[in-house]
């Protein structure tokens, strides 16, 4: 299940843009800023440690008794979170990529010899209940994701269940604020918060040393059914702005506030920006195809050299679309000498592909 192109084409057929569920593949303008956007409520005991604590979320409040135990992640990143704060899930959902444990290079090296999860598949029906019952879970992440209230109370029969919060559209949650909801399900928020300031600190850094994106404007895109635009709550989006890019001011509204639309031939203008970062299943014969295009094609973005191109079946195009605590540094590694290439003004400056 990836939030990408091939999402586009599900949440199309089911006319919910709002439900990324497919190979899955991020609220007004986003500023440029990676300042975590505060997590919702939760109650906390003093004695005796964190527990119980209860955490708000868009089906209501749930209570976790005491520190978990046997944890299944149905939200399709919430598991580097959990890994990132030292634990291992018994169960983690399959998104794309292959990975053993549905746990990505970016993340391997934090399960320290501790087994693998067992995976488990959403093909569009929602969680499989039984076999995650047959997990034994005390504790069911469904951060990012797009779980009903049915299927909320249905595994809220076998063990707590922290749904999606309420106030971001569904697989919306930020980063930052998935990071420290788990930090608190886990009893480690100060950990969490930690996490999310190193990683915050590192975007700080890279837009310090480039200054030049602040000054351009971007967005990320995927060619389906043409060219298919992410919106302003689109986690890839939310990276492109906190490295300091602004989005098209009308873009939301092109895209009739969903987490993103395909746009007309009409309307190719919102796609020349400084720079089009394109999200593809394959970058060789995807960017040409696109090239050939005879509106795409006769872009200024094109024609000067300002696009990116990041290959949804490398470890780099799963960490790009996954947009974690864990997957961030990752992508910043390989992303930024790409954006910089792109915008640095120089037709002719080659934006190459990382060199793994």
């Amino acid at each position: 299940m990836k939030p990408s192109w091939k999402d586009a084409r599900l949440a199309a057929l089911n006319a919910l843009a709002v439900l990324l569920v497919a190979t899955v593949a991020a609220c007004g303008a986003t500023p440029a800023t990676t300042t975590a956007p505060q997590p919702g409520p939760s109650t906390a005991t003093t004695a005796g440690g964190p527990y119980p604590v209860s955490i708000e979320h868009k089906y209501g409040s749930t209570t976790i008794p005491a520190k978990p135990q046997r944890i299944v992640t149905v939200g399709l990143t919430d598991q580097d979170a959990v890994l990132g704060l030292g634990e291992v899930p018994v169960g983690t959902t399959e998104w794309f990529g292959g990975f053993k444990g549905a746990i990505g290079p970016w993340a391997e090296d934090e399960l320290a010899g501790r087994p693998v999860p067992t995976v488990l598949t959403d093909t569009g029906s929602g969680p499989q209940v039984e076999k995650i019952a047959a997990l034994r879970p005390d504790l069911i992440l469904a951060l990012y994701s797009g779980l009903s209230k049915e299927q909320y109370e249905t595994l809220s029969k076998f063990a707590p269940v922290v749904a999606p919060p309420a106030r971001y559209k569904d697989y919306g949650i930020p980063w930052q604020v998935l990071t420290e909801t788990v930090g608190r399900a886990l009893g480690r928020a100060d950990e969490a918060r930690s996490l999310v300031a190193g990683v915050e600190a590192r975007f700080a850094d890279e837009r310090a040393e480039h200054p030049e994106f602040a000054d351009a404007t971007g967005l990320v895109l995927t060619p389906y059914e043409g060219f298919f635009v992410y919106g302003s709550e689109d986690l890839r989006t939310r990276t492109l702005t906190s490295l300091g890019f602004k989005l098209p001011a009308d873009l939301d509204k092109a895209l009739g506030d969903q987490f993103g639309a395909s746009v007309s031939k009409e309307r190719t203008d919102l796609l020349d920006q400084d720079v089009a970062v394109w999200t593809v299943p394959d970058v060789d014969k995807d960017s040409a195809t696109l090239h050939k295009d005879p509106v795409y094609g006769d872009l200024s973005v094109v024609k000067e050299g300002r696009e990116v191109f990041v290959g949804e079946g490398s470890a780099y195009g799963s960490a790009f679309s996954f947009v974690s605590v864990l997957s961030l540094p990752y992508v910043l590694d390989r992303l930024v000498p790409q954006l910089a290439a792109a915008v640095d003004g120089d037709p002719a400056t080659k934006v190459a592909p990382p060199a793994s």
